[in-house]
Protein backbone atom coordinates (compact mmCIF):
# COMPACT_ATOMS: atom_id res chain seq x y z
CA UNK A 1 0.00 0.00 0.00
CA UNK A 2 1.44 3.55 -0.73
CA UNK A 3 2.59 5.66 1.58
CA UNK A 4 0.19 8.17 2.95
CA UNK A 5 2.64 10.97 2.95
CA UNK A 6 3.87 9.88 -0.85
CA UNK A 7 -0.27 9.32 -1.70
CA UNK A 8 -0.66 13.00 -0.63
CA UNK A 9 2.55 14.20 -2.73
CA UNK A 10 1.18 12.50 -5.79
CA UNK A 11 -2.17 14.07 -5.43
CA UNK A 12 -0.72 17.58 -5.30
CA UNK A 13 1.28 16.62 -8.43
CA UNK A 14 -1.40 15.81 -10.52
CA UNK A 15 -3.26 18.49 -9.69
CA UNK A 16 -0.52 21.20 -10.14
CA UNK A 17 0.00 19.40 -13.63
CA UNK A 18 -3.67 20.09 -14.39
CA UNK A 19 -3.80 23.72 -13.31
CA UNK A 20 -0.70 25.01 -11.92
CA UNK A 21 0.64 26.48 -8.46
CA UNK A 22 -3.30 28.19 -8.69
CA UNK A 23 -5.19 25.09 -8.22
CA UNK A 24 -3.38 23.85 -5.30
CA UNK A 25 -5.06 24.49 -2.01
CA UNK A 26 -4.87 21.88 1.42
CA UNK A 27 -8.54 21.11 0.51
CA UNK A 28 -8.10 20.69 -3.31
CA UNK A 29 -5.19 18.11 -2.67
CA UNK A 30 -7.29 16.09 0.31
CA UNK A 31 -9.70 15.88 -2.16
CA UNK A 32 -7.42 14.64 -5.19
CA UNK A 33 -6.03 12.38 -2.15
CA UNK A 34 -9.57 11.35 -0.99
CA UNK A 35 -8.47 12.09 2.80
CA UNK A 36 -9.73 15.10 4.95
CA UNK A 37 -7.50 18.28 5.78
CA UNK A 38 -6.81 17.14 9.00
CA UNK A 39 -5.41 14.04 7.31
CA UNK A 40 -3.22 16.86 5.09
CA UNK A 41 -2.04 18.68 8.20
CA UNK A 42 -1.11 15.82 9.79
CA UNK A 43 1.43 15.06 7.73
CA UNK A 44 2.74 18.29 6.10
CA UNK A 45 2.56 21.87 7.21
CA UNK A 46 -0.32 22.83 5.50
CA UNK A 47 0.47 23.23 1.31
CA UNK A 48 4.05 24.86 2.11
CA UNK A 49 5.21 21.95 3.25
CA UNK A 50 3.69 20.05 0.66
CA UNK A 51 5.62 22.11 -2.02
CA UNK A 52 8.72 21.99 0.35
CA UNK A 53 8.74 18.15 -0.10
CA UNK A 54 7.74 18.66 -3.78
CA UNK A 55 10.97 20.47 -4.22
CA UNK A 56 12.87 18.26 -1.73
CA UNK A 57 11.92 15.32 -4.18
CA UNK A 58 12.90 17.24 -7.63
CA UNK A 59 16.05 17.98 -6.38
CA UNK A 60 16.73 14.70 -5.35
CA UNK A 61 15.35 13.77 -8.70
CA UNK A 62 17.44 15.74 -10.53
CA UNK A 63 20.71 15.37 -8.48
CA UNK A 64 19.97 10.94 -9.16
CA UNK A 65 19.70 11.63 -12.53
CA UNK A 66 23.21 13.13 -12.98
CA UNK A 67 25.00 10.53 -10.94
CA UNK A 68 26.72 8.37 -13.17
CA UNK A 69 30.13 6.49 -13.40
CA UNK A 70 31.75 9.36 -15.10
CA UNK A 71 35.02 7.69 -14.13
CA UNK A 72 34.57 4.45 -16.13
CA UNK A 73 33.25 5.89 -18.87
CA UNK A 74 34.72 8.95 -21.84
CA UNK A 75 34.04 12.17 -21.30
CA UNK A 76 31.28 12.57 -23.93
CA UNK A 77 29.80 9.31 -22.66
CA UNK A 78 29.26 10.41 -19.61
CA UNK A 79 27.63 13.85 -20.81
CA UNK A 80 25.17 11.96 -23.17
CA UNK A 81 24.50 9.54 -20.07
CA UNK A 82 23.59 12.46 -17.51
CA UNK A 83 21.82 14.41 -19.90
CA UNK A 84 19.51 11.68 -21.10
CA UNK A 85 18.55 10.47 -17.31
CA UNK A 86 17.82 13.96 -17.27
CA UNK A 87 15.42 14.22 -19.61
CA UNK A 88 13.70 11.19 -18.76
CA UNK A 89 13.46 12.90 -15.29
CA UNK A 90 11.92 15.89 -16.65
CA UNK A 91 9.52 13.64 -18.61
CA UNK A 92 8.90 10.99 -16.13
CA UNK A 93 8.42 13.95 -13.20
CA UNK A 94 7.09 17.11 -14.59
CA UNK A 95 5.29 18.16 -11.90
CA UNK A 96 8.45 18.33 -9.79
CA UNK A 97 10.74 19.59 -13.03
CA UNK A 98 8.01 22.33 -13.48
CA UNK A 99 8.17 23.45 -9.38
CA UNK A 100 11.87 22.79 -8.87
CA UNK A 101 12.60 25.59 -12.16
CA UNK A 102 10.40 28.06 -11.51
CA UNK A 103 6.53 27.19 -11.89
CA UNK A 104 5.81 27.52 -8.07
CA UNK A 105 3.38 29.71 -6.06
CA UNK A 106 4.16 32.80 -5.63
CA UNK A 107 4.28 32.86 -2.25
CA UNK A 108 6.61 29.60 -1.77
CA UNK A 109 9.83 29.90 -1.16
CA UNK A 110 12.11 27.02 -0.35
CA UNK A 111 13.17 25.74 3.60
CA UNK A 112 16.76 26.14 3.90
CA UNK A 113 16.81 22.22 3.46
CA UNK A 114 15.00 22.06 0.73
CA UNK A 115 17.85 24.69 -1.20
CA UNK A 116 20.46 22.89 0.04
CA UNK A 117 19.30 19.58 -1.50
CA UNK A 118 19.29 21.74 -4.69
CA UNK A 119 22.56 22.96 -4.46
CA UNK A 120 23.49 19.44 -4.04
CA UNK A 121 21.91 18.53 -7.73
CA UNK A 122 24.12 21.63 -9.06
CA UNK A 123 27.17 20.61 -7.18
CA UNK A 124 26.60 16.79 -9.38
CA UNK A 125 26.62 19.10 -12.25
CA UNK A 126 29.67 21.23 -11.24
CA UNK A 127 31.39 17.58 -10.90
CA UNK A 128 30.58 16.18 -14.30
CA UNK A 129 31.19 19.36 -16.14
CA UNK A 130 34.69 19.50 -14.23
CA UNK A 131 35.20 16.26 -15.53
CA UNK A 132 34.15 16.85 -18.86
CA UNK A 133 36.37 19.61 -18.94
CA UNK A 134 39.79 19.91 -19.25
CA UNK A 135 41.92 18.92 -15.80
CA UNK A 136 43.55 22.87 -15.52
CA UNK A 137 39.59 24.52 -16.65
CA UNK A 138 39.67 27.30 -13.98
CA UNK A 139 36.46 26.74 -11.27
CA UNK A 140 34.85 29.86 -12.26
CA UNK A 141 35.07 28.51 -16.36
CA UNK A 142 33.56 25.17 -14.65
CA UNK A 143 30.63 26.84 -13.03
CA UNK A 144 30.15 28.91 -16.03
CA UNK A 145 29.92 26.22 -18.43
CA UNK A 146 27.59 24.42 -15.91
CA UNK A 147 25.52 26.96 -15.78
CA UNK A 148 25.24 27.32 -19.34
CA UNK A 149 24.68 23.61 -19.90
CA UNK A 150 21.53 24.13 -17.32
CA UNK A 151 20.00 27.03 -18.84
CA UNK A 152 20.13 25.32 -22.52
CA UNK A 153 18.38 22.21 -21.08
CA UNK A 154 15.78 24.29 -19.54
CA UNK A 155 15.32 26.66 -22.66
CA UNK A 156 14.67 23.42 -24.46
CA UNK A 157 12.34 21.82 -22.08
CA UNK A 158 10.46 25.61 -21.52
CA UNK A 159 9.85 25.27 -25.44
CA UNK A 160 8.64 21.77 -25.58
CA UNK A 161 5.85 22.70 -23.41
CA UNK A 162 5.53 26.41 -24.99
CA UNK A 163 1.66 26.11 -26.31
CA UNK A 164 2.94 26.74 -29.81
CA UNK A 165 5.33 23.67 -29.68
CA UNK A 166 3.58 21.12 -32.10
CA UNK A 167 3.79 23.98 -34.85
CA UNK A 168 7.32 23.37 -34.65
CA UNK A 169 6.72 20.67 -35.78
CA UNK A 170 10.09 18.47 -34.20
CA UNK A 171 9.76 14.81 -33.99
CA UNK A 172 12.12 14.25 -31.40
CA UNK A 173 12.71 16.91 -28.48
CA UNK A 174 14.86 14.69 -26.57
CA UNK A 175 17.43 13.95 -29.88
CA UNK A 176 17.27 17.49 -30.47
CA UNK A 177 18.29 18.40 -26.80
CA UNK A 178 20.59 15.96 -26.42
CA UNK A 179 22.61 16.75 -29.71
CA UNK A 180 22.45 20.24 -28.63
CA UNK A 181 23.89 19.84 -25.67
CA UNK A 182 26.65 17.29 -26.55
CA UNK A 183 27.81 20.05 -29.49
CA UNK A 184 27.93 23.16 -26.97
CA UNK A 185 30.39 21.01 -25.16
CA UNK A 186 32.35 19.87 -27.74
CA UNK A 187 32.37 23.75 -29.00
CA UNK A 188 33.67 24.90 -25.80
CA UNK A 189 36.46 21.66 -25.70
CA UNK A 190 37.18 22.81 -28.99
CA UNK A 191 37.55 26.65 -28.65
CA UNK A 192 39.47 25.65 -25.30
CA UNK A 193 42.25 23.65 -27.60
CA UNK A 194 42.32 26.52 -29.80
CA UNK A 195 43.49 28.85 -26.92
CA UNK A 196 46.01 26.15 -25.63
CA UNK A 197 47.76 25.94 -28.96
CA UNK A 198 47.95 29.12 -30.01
Amino acid sequence: MKDTKQKILDAASALFLEGGAAVLSVRAIAGRAEMSTIGIYSHFKGKQGILDALYTQAAELASNAMDVPFEAMTPRAALVKAADNYVSMSETHEAHYRLFFGESDPGYSPSDAAQAAGFEAFAKLLQLTAFVLPPDTSADQCRETALGTWALMHGFFGIRHHAGAERMQVKDWRTLILKTVVGQMENILTEREKTDSA
